[in-house]
């Protein structure tokens, strides 16, 4: 018999996170499906339903993505007609992302999925916010670190 060891996988934090991180993206791809949407187009929607008409930059910041991951998923939100870019009168380089009225009224359609997820994860509120706390402590130290 094997003796336990800090290289067994079941010890490991970062399975644990990886196995989390994957179940909780196909629970959120089932609610999606039916909006048409990914989970990565649902996290910038996400953003712009917050704060309509920012720029490409604050979005990528925000979602922690670089513009070759950024790009195509607003050309993708733009040819579903939920976003349009609109250059900067003051700074032509610049791009803003705004919703157009379809982006908009797809909220309304989304407002059961935050609720249907806290329920299918088997915690309370206070877990779940307990747990989101202890995930961006680990976010944050982990970047530090680097």
């Amino acid at each position: 018999m094997p003796v336990s060891s800090d290289l067994e996988l079941d010890r490991q934090v970062c399975f644990a996170l990886y196995s989390a991180s994957r179940a909780t993206t196909a629970a959120y791809r089932t609610m999606l499906d039916r909006l048409g949407l990914t989970y990565p187009q649902y996290l910038v929607l996400l953003v712009l339903w917050e704060q309509d008409g920012i720029g490409v930059r604050d979005i990528g910041e925000r979602l922690e993505l670089d513009s070759g991951t950024l790009s195509p998923l607003l050309k993708r939100l733009d040819t579903l007609n939920l976003i349009e870019r609109r250059r900067r009168t003051t700074d032509e380089r610049r791009v803003d992302i705004h919703l157009t009225d379809a982006g908009t009224a797809l909220r309304e359609q989304a407002t059961d999925i935050p609720a249907a997820i806290a329920e299918a994860t088997g915690l309370s509120g206070t877990e779940l916010s307990a747990l989101r706390d202890v995930l961006n402590r680990v976010s944050t130290s982990l970047r530090d670190a680097h």
